[in-house]
């Protein structure tokens, strides 16, 4: 049997799983998944015979390379920082590899290693990154090979909460990572570029800069831009294009509630608060407040951020009981983006049943014959439940159908890759239409970029 080694098994694990599983018998598969602890794995397997759930420490030097040894092929759900040390032994051992996360230049250092020894290590390969790139590049090769000149590329992606679970006035709910939501847009300015100018837009005023969206019939949208739309242009063979740009999708709102928490300073992670375990949720929120032996916090923070008592912004903060004296962080020497992760964590963690939802645009502006067109392109996917979510469904197939046709052939072309030639995008987003990930196409009179979806 052909065995293959999936490290970690987090939120985005429950699809990866189950396909590999329900192909294992007709692909003669046996899975070994590890991770720090079995019981998540466990409950996924749920006792199928050809897997196996085992204690693996990354950073365990011996027991990493004993198993990577005994695979065909290695599927890396570690954090993006922890994948290098998998991707070097992986090329001392000559084993295949996929991950679904951006490219690191350790990553890229290993491109020629990967070749020489005949080894596809394809990343980038989940949701977006993943699935944006493959649906992406499928239209842009199509419109280039009929002679078409694109003039703009937008795409937008978000996780959020289906319709029927959203019980909160912020409209969302924690259907990834928490600690990626609340750094998400630090690091650096946005960068992008509209009509052949370049924008940058601070981290300070990112969650104030958005454009309104409506998609597929599922609602209106608001979106922030991503860090660094500039880099795809050369990925996406786009280099002279005038309007490209990337943005994360949410409900309309969010952004303007989350700019509060921004300018407070509770999104920080650059430094720890002494005695974090001790203090209330309230405690928390005074640390950002001016001092005053009198005015209570709520009215400092009113006063500061000139929010008014019937402001919706006031009902989103109270929601999050985040004024309460007794319910303790419990996290020692936190940063304060530990802190609000935590108190978020009490009111946007999935319920059993709640379902979530993934929502994809993408806007191809582009001539042919002298005329401007335009496409839109779109998908919107329901989860089932807080396991089988949308999220671990479109972060996962793609991840588990890549790390299958490597492992048959059909998939070849070595080296440290991303998906976004026809080899790799044409069977995965064949194979992900049947199983429900479908893009619907509009043809449309050509927009280009229309200045007033700005908000602000």
């Amino acid at each position: 049997m052909k065995n293959i080694l999936i490290i970690g098994a987090g939120k985005s694990s429950a699809a990866l799983i189950k396909y590999l599983l329900d192909k294992s018998d007709t692909e003669n598969l046996q899975l070994t998944i590890g991770d720090i602890a079995t019981s998540n794995a466990e409950k996924l397997i749920n006792k199928h015979p050809n897997a196996t759930a085992i204690v693996l420490d990354v950073f365990n030097k011996k027991q990493r390379e004993t198993e990577i040894k005994k695979a065909a092929i290695v599927i890396s759900m570690l954090p993006a920082r922890f994948h290098i040390e998998v991707a070097k032994d992986c090329i001392t051992f000559k084993k295949h590899m996929v991950t679904a996360s951006y490219i690191s230049e350790e990553m890229k250092a290993l491109d020629s290693q990967a070749k020489e020894n005949g080894l596809v290590f394809m990343n980038e390969i989940g949701l977006d990154p993943g699935i944006d790139h493959m649906s992406a590049m499928q239209v842009i090769d199509r419109i280039k090979s009929n002679g078409g000149k694109m003039l703009l590329f937008e795409s937008f992606c978000g996780g959020i909460v289906a319709p029927e679970s959203d019980t909160n006035l912020w409209n969302y709910k924690f259907t990834w990572n928490p600690r990626n939501v609340v750094l998400a847009g630090q690091g650096g300015a946005a960068m992008f570029v509209q009509e052949g100018t370049y924008k940058y837009i601070p981290y300070h005023k990112l969650f104030r800069r958005t454009e309104f969206l409506k998609i597929n019939g599922s609602g209106n949208f608001e979106a922030y831009a991503n860090r660094d739309s500039l880099r795809y242009r050369s990925v996406y063979g786009l280099d002279d294009i005038p309007t490209m740009y990337r943005g994360t999708i949410r409900k309309v709102g969010f952004s303007r509630a989350w700019n509060i928490f921004v300018q407070l300073g509770m999104t920080d992670d650059s430094y720890t608060i002494q005695h974090s375990e001790n203090m209330s949720y309230r405690d928390f929120v005074n640390l950002f407040l001016a001092y005053s032996p009198s005015d209570s916090v709520e009215l400092k923070l009113r006063s500061y951020l000139k929010i008014d008592q019937d402001d919706l912004m006031w009902a989103k903060l109270v929601e999050l009981d985040i004024f309460n004296a007794e319910k303790k962080i419990k996290i020692k020497n936190a940063t304060p983006a530990q802190m609000l992760q935590k108190i978020l964590q009490d009111s946007w963690t999935l319920a059993e049943d709640d379902k979530d939802m993934i929502v994809m645009q993408h806007l191809f502006g582009y001539e042919l014959h002298g005329e401007k067109k335009q496409i839109e392109s779109s998908f919107v996917v329901k989860g089932e439940n807080q396991t089988y979510t949308a999220m671990a469904k479109t972060v996962g197939l793609p991840v588990a159908i890549a790390a299958l046709k490597i492992l048959k052939g059909a998939i070849k072309t070595p080296g440290v890759q991303l998906p976004i030639t026809k080899e790799v995008y044409e069977p995965i987003l064949k194979e992900l239409e049947e199983n429900g990930i479908i893009f619907e196409e509009k043809d449309m009179p050509y927009l280009g970029y229309n200045p007033n979806h700005v908000t602000g």
